[in-house]
């Protein structure tokens, strides 16, 4: 089998196709052969050595990837060779709160699915909803995730705004929207308004046009604000000045690479709940999963590189500020 290796901090021109043997199956363990892999931000942290948690030397990178099972492990009760799987970014994370103790990842402290064999844990897999292709199903454990944990509690009568238009603000507005809420978009760039509007957005703010956009956002919800933002670009106080009292901001990061001092007085005045989001659990997946199932949902894909060209496909998605997944296909 081909694998991509890097260390982290070495870079897009670090990565390393290698030829390698499959790792023999342990106990609970099962071989997959990758279809699909999808490239995030968490991806470029990892490369530049700025990513949050450990990263062991030499790793094969992404988490995010979907593919067949292909052979199991004594003990595997759960799948079965011909199944199309993708994995949880956590694979301890099984269901609860974020902890120490399912801190190990996928393309970082473990080897990820930028490979065309993976060996994973059957605890991490999960089954592909039916109507998506293994590309669109790599799109889902660390974006769709995301925002599914960032909508948690989010009700038909609330108002969800998202910031930009990066992969987990296009699933907040598709998983918003079949919540039944109403969707309001931010984003800077005029020509993603009506693709936004066109997965669900009720509204679409430009905050480069407008730069007082949070009163638009009041003006739009009757003077209110609104009941949660995914905020995971721009600057916070504006997610904080969008908000209506006792609403609360999910905050997913900053793509922008911008981390700008917080007044906390924004948030006494409020009395808002600032909640910093780690992807989910194996059990929000499935949930999520049951979802996008039901409203036959697709993930907006922009581009597709075939697996020799993984480089390149790191590039683009660095540099082509794209509207939606880079997918790398692996077969």
């Amino acid at each position: 089998m081909r694998s991509y290796r890097v260390t982290s901090g070495a870079g897009i021109d670090g990565l390393s196709l290698r030829a390698e043997e499959p790792r023999p199956l342990g106990p609970g363990e099962v071989a997959v052969a990758v279809h699909a892999v999808s490239l995030s931000f968490r991806e470029l942290l990892v490369l530049r050595g700025r990513y949050v948690l450990p990263v062991k030397p030499d790793v094969i990178p992404v988490s995010d990837g979907a593919g067949e099972v292909v052979a199991v492990g004594a003990g595997v009760e759960r799948v079965r060779p011909g199944d199309r799987v993708t994995a949880t970014l956590f694979p301890e994370w099984q269901d609860g709160p974020f902890r120490p103790a399912v801190l190990p990842q996928l393309g970082g402290s473990l080897d990820g699915l930028l490979t065309e064999l993976a060996v994973l844990p059957e605890r991490a897999l999960v089954p592909i909803p039916a109507h998506l292709s293994y590309a669109e199903a790599a799109t889902l454990p660390c974006a769709a995730v995301t925002a599914w944990n960032a909508l948690d509690g989010v009700l038909k009568e609330h108002t969800v705004l998202t910031t930009g238009s990066g992969g987990v603000s296009l699933f907040a507005v598709q998983l918003a929207k079949a919540l039944g809420a109403t969707v309001i978009a931010s984003t800077g760039r005029t020509d993603k308004e009506r693709r936004l509007l066109g997965l669900g957005a009720d509204a679409v703010v430009n905050y480069r046009s407008d730069p007082d956009w949070p009163a638009k956002v009041r003006a739009l919800t009757g003077g209110l604000g609104v009941d949660r933002v995914v905020h995971t670009a721009g600057p916070l106080d504006q997610s904080l000045r969008s908000l209506a009292v006792s609403g609360q901001v999910a905050f997913v990061g900053s793509v922008d690479g911008e981390w700008p001092p917080l007044d906390p007085r924004l948030v006494f005045g409020a009395a808002a709940t600032l909640r910093a989001i780690a992807v989910g659990s194996r059990a929000q997946f499935i949930e999520m999963n049951d979802v996008i199932a039901a409203h036959e949902l697709r993930p907006v894909i922009d581009r597709t590189f075939p697996f020799e060209e993984a480089p390149a496909a790191f590039r683009y998605y660095e540099s082509a500020n794209p509207l939606g997944k880079v997918i790398i296909k692996v077969r």
